[in-house]
C-alpha cells in the first residue's frame, strides 16, 4: 500500500492496547519519529514491574508488540513507553 501508512510519524505515540479489556493477550502499537532507545514495561498500579516488552534501539516508524499476560492476575496494569526524551503511560485491563 502507498500513502500516509508509509510516512514516518511526526511525534512519539503510544496507542491504547487492543483489545482492552483482554484475556490473555493484547496488542500495543506505538510510533517513533526517529531511531530511539526504547523500553516498554508493564507495571502493577502500585509500581511493581511485571513484564518487559521492549528494550533497546528501534528504528523510526510504527511498531506493534503483543503482550501475553497468562501468568498475571486479573486487574488494571500500566504500560509505559520510555525513551531518552519522554515517558508515556496508559492503562490496560486484564479480565480472566
Amino acid at each position: 500500500s502507498t500513502g500516509p501508512v508509509n510516512e514516518l510519524p511526526t511525534s512519539f505515540m503510544l496507542e491504547q492496547n487492543f483489545p482492552n479489556p483482554f484475556n490473555p493477550s493484547t496488542q500495543i502499537r506505538y510510533a517513533l519519529p526517529e531511531t530511539s532507545n526504547v523500553s516498554i514495561n508493564v507495571y502493577t498500579v502500585t509500581g511493581q514491574k511485571v513484564a518487559s516488552l521492549v528494550s533497546g534501539i528501534q528504528s523510526a516508524g510504527w511498531h506493534q508488540i503483543s503482550f501475553d499476560a497468562s501468568g498475571l492476575n486479573s486487574g488494571v496494569y500500566m504500560y509505559r513507553l520510555e525513551t531518552p526524551s519522554l515517558v508515556m503511560t496508559k492503562k490496560l485491563t486484564l479480565i480472566k
